[in-house]
């Protein structure tokens, strides 16, 4: 049976049976990988220790089937070293793609968009930013980006006076010059479409993308955000 040899990384990885590992990786050449780990929970495995998400790794798989089977795993690089806020924001990109991508489609675009994302987030203290392009970009890359800068209806260019409510397979309906309920204005919109981020567009991005990757998510909740609000940033009106 053909093996694989793939670049990836950890996505989600849980115990299987009585020693094994079942571990979804993100792989530059095939997408999303699931593959169980023989073994990998004995005292005497190798493998676990390199088992871990933000690890580069090269990992070699079989099987014809959507459960592949890991035959050899090995480091291509150092661990992101990620503490704190980071380390949320790095599980929360973790489980959006974990929960949203099929097994076996290749995203080589996405593969790229994670790891600039990941680097971003352990060179800087400003990760609002990074998580709003990374879900930007997974929307776009995946078929369900928003034009945020022409109006669903008319093709016109998006008044910045204007305020437009964001509407599902659609994207910026016009809904006149006083605001409303769930509308956001014209001129935000193209910041966020244009990624100038400051306050006021990063809040717009945030609801923008939530609505969108609500669809694809479904009503469970993700429990990287779960977690992140069980810390001492919620006393800093933080949130993912």
């Amino acid at each position: 049976m053909a093996t694989e040899q793939l670049n990836g990384f950890v996505l989600h990885r849980r115990a299987y049976r009585e020693t094994s590992f079942l571990i979804n990786f993100f792989t530059m050449e095939n997408g999303k990988v699931s593959a169980i780990v023989k073994g990998a929970r004995g005292a005497k495995s190798d493998k676990k220790s390199l088992l871990q998400p933000f690890q580069p790794l090269l990992v070699a798989v079989s099987g014809r089937f959507e459960l592949k089977n890991l035959q050899q795993v090995e480091s291509t690089g150092a661990m992101l070293r990620l503490s704190g806020q980071a380390l949320y924001c790095a599980l929360y990109l973790n489980e959006v793609l974990n929960r949203v991508l099929a097994d076996d489609i290749p995203h080589p675009e996405i593969f790229v968009l994670y790891q600039q994302s990941l680097h971003a987030l352990v060179d800087t203290t400003h990760f609002e930013p990074i998580l709003r392009s990374f879900e930007l970009g997974l929307l776009d890359a995946l078929g369900y980006g928003i034009d945020l800068t022409h109006e669903a209806d008319t093709g016109q260019p998006l008044a910045e006076s204007g305020y437009y409510r964001i509407q599902a397979e659609l994207g910026c309906v016009y809904q006149g010059d006083i605001r409303l309920s769930g509308c956001h204005l014209g001129s935000s919109l193209l910041k966020v479409a244009g990624e100038h981020w400051d306050a006021e567009s990063l809040q717009v991005a945030k609801a923008v993308t939530r609505k969108a990757l609500g669809e694809l998510l479904g009503s469970k909740p993700l429990m990287s955000r779960e977690l992140f609000k069980q810390t001492h940033f919620r006393s800093k009106g933080r949130e993912l």
